[in-house]
């Protein structure tokens, strides 16, 4: 009976400990925004399912972006904008902040234009009263957020991911690609320049510098705020007879950390593989079925080519999953740069007067003339100038054992994760060249 009773309590301590899971989904929205969209049914529209190995090394990077920046958080109690503004002057600081909200208002854009396309698509709502509603609703899920907490909100962005996920990838479905095919995209080739300049831009869009901001913040709260968590926390340090006492904000019993760590890893990798099969299903559903088209481009021809080949209803899942990615994607975006300001300049704004601020830059630009498409290529332009000012410091300051003491990075982490900043700030830099050089 003893054992038995034993067994019985660690599956319950582990049953509670899953319950610390959340934040790397709210993050993991960045990956879904409406800018991957026409990337990846371009990308198999046009090359078929040549590229599926982008996407599985995108993610696989993304893992460790994401893991180092929870990291960060749950072992110092701090995010990563409150960590770089101690380590700087006033004005360095206030420049910083600058970049990163430039970096912040330019991510906003992108997802409110896709709320607003995609309001257009299904309703025929004009493109700045759709961007109006995407806003409003926006502020509604921040105030949720403000009013019931992390844990409540992560709860509305998780039902939004769910949506997404339907959304996107109903079409295969209906229309299942090539099992073979899929395998043989697992290879890593290319098909000339074009598909070469495609994977780049894949690959350089990958991690999102406000996502880097906010997951260290969001796995900081976890602990500090949350009571469900706290309780948590106190049961297994009951469990294994060490103080139930737990101290705030930030948790200094190793075994603990290290545990709060694991937790972290399975809640990044669940995260990120749901995140990165939504955009392989995108490219899948595309090179199963959208073979040639060529306006698959633009979100609007996109959304056109999907009602051709596979019917209204699995274009009208689309839009809806593009609905849901705009509306919690620029949510998580103003809380990214709330987050962002708090930690830099120790300025807090309510969340939904940030909303109405960075909301109308975003109408103006979405009543002129600008095609939709080209405002969303510009957003990506100016987030290339922020992914080394996110990715470098982070990789520094996750192997500074004055930091993080033990749990600093790895040899081996740290070397890998280099590699993959690298790449990342390397391929941002070459598409910012490239796109300003037409």
């Amino acid at each position: 009976m003893r054992p038995r009773a034993a067994s019985s309590r660690s599956v319950l301590r582990r049953l509670r400990a899953l319950s610390l899971l959340g934040p790397a989904f709210v993050a993991a929205i960045a990956y879904v925004d409406p800018g991957n969209v026409a990337a990846n049914l371009t990308a198999g529209a046009e090359f078929g399912y040549l590229l599926v190995w982008v996407l599985v090394m995108a993610n696989a990077m993304a893992v460790l972006v994401q893991y180092l920046s929870a990291k960060l958080g749950v072992v110092t109690g701090r995010s990563l904008p409150e960590v770089l503004a101690d380590r700087m002057t006033r004005r360095g600081r206030i420049a910083y902040w600058l970049q990163a909200e430039a970096v912040a208002m330019a991510t906003d854009l992108a997802e409110v234009i896709g709320g607003a396309l995609a309001l257009r698509l299904l309703f025929d709502v004009p493109l700045v009263l759709g961007g109006l509603i995407t806003g409003v609703v926006s502020m509604l899920v921040l105030s949720i957020q403000q009013r019931r907490g992390q844990r409540v909100f992560e709860t509305v962005v998780l039902t939004m991911l769910g949506v997404i996920v339907v959304g996107f990838c109903a079409g295969l479905v209906v229309a299942p690609p090539d099992p073979g095919a899929v395998v043989e995209g697992l290879v890593p080739r290319f098909a000339g320049t074009d598909s070469v300049l495609l994977a780049a831009s894949m690959l350089g869009a990958t991690v999102m510098p406000h996502a880097i901001y906010l997951h260290s913040s969001l796995a900081r709260d976890r602990v500090r705020h949350d009571l469900a968590v706290r309780e948590v926390l106190t049961e297994l340090r009951g469990a294994d007879g060490s103080p139930t006492e737990v101290d705030a904000p930030s948790v200094p019993d190793p075994g603990l950390v290290e545990r709060l760590l694991r937790v972290t890893r399975i809640d990044v990798v669940a995260a990120l593989v749901i995140a990165g099969g939504v955009n392989i299903a995108m490219l899948l559903l595309a090179a199963a079925n959208l073979p040639g088209r060529a306006d698959t481009d633009t979100i609007e021809g996109a959304h056109a080519a999907i009602a051709d080949a596979l019917g209204p209803a699995v274009a009208v899942l689309f839009g809806v999953g593009l609905l849901a990615s705009g509306l919690a994607s620029t949510a998580v975006g103003a809380y990214a740069g709330s987050e962002i300001m708090a930690g830099l300049l120790h300025l807090r704004v309510p969340l939904v007067v940030r909303r109405v601020v960075t909301l109308v830059p975003a109408l103006l630009l979405l009543s002129t003339d600008v095609s939709p498409t080209y405002l969303l290529v510009l957003s990506q332009v100016v987030l290339s100038f922020g992914i080394p000012f996110a990715m470098i410091p982070l990789v520094r300051v996750t192997a500074d054992a004055g930091l993080l003491g033990r749990f600093r990075n790895a040899r081996a982490t740290q070397a890998v994760a280099w590699l993959v900043a690298g790449i990342i700030v390397g391929l941002n830099v070459a598409l910012l060249w490239l796109t300003v050089a037409g």
